[in-house]
């Protein structure tokens, strides 16, 4: 890493190593961001919600210096930073913004590997999710609200009333 810019990178983890990664990172002083979604898992004597991270195996990290990269890369269960070439792949503030403001409002959320044709894009009007642009596309036979994480190469899909949402100025 030549030249150091600050900004939210992508730490890819061991499996089933996010809360952990995240936990120590919090308590080494660097800004991490691991989003979750409940999800109701079932057992043969009980069922139960859980938070389950929404991109396993990935924790979302703010670097302000070359020793949070360094502590980062350091951390049990952490493997790499995901890479464009030799650089390290830099995700934009709106891109964290978006999901923050999806995992913190929105409910009946999914994430899907999938590939979506362009759909609709439209901005969400009112409601909690006021000011998010996204697309309507069709999946198992419903409308369904995509934000698209292309970094990631993943879609998170959400259901909202269509009284909630105008179509996007182009």
């Amino acid at each position: 890493m030549k030249n150091f810019n600050t900004g939210w990178y992508l730490l890819y983890t061991k499996p089933r190593h996010e809360r952990k990664v995240s936990t120590a990172l919090t308590e080494a002083s660097v800004n991490v961001y691991l989003p979750t979604a409940k999800k109701l898992r079932t057992w043969c004597d009980r069922k139960k919600y859980i938070d389950e991270p929404l991109f396993p195996s990935y924790v979302f990290v703010h670097l302000n210096s070359m020793h949070d990269y360094l502590t980062s890369l350091n951390t049990e269960g952490a493997l790499y930073f995901v890479r464009f070439g030799k650089e390290i792949a830099r995700i934009n503030q709106s891109i964290i913004d978006d999901i923050k403001l999806i995992v913190g409002k929105g409910t009946d959320i999914e994430v899907t590997p999938q590939y979506f044709s362009l759909g609709q894009k439209l901005v969400i009007h009112q409601g909690p999710l006021t000011g998010l642009t996204c697309e309507v596309v069709q999946y198992n036979g419903k409308e369904k609200l995509l934000v698209r994480v292309n970094l990631l190469q993943r879609n998170i899909l959400l259901t909202l009333p269509p009284n909630n949402l105008m179509a996007a100025s182009a």
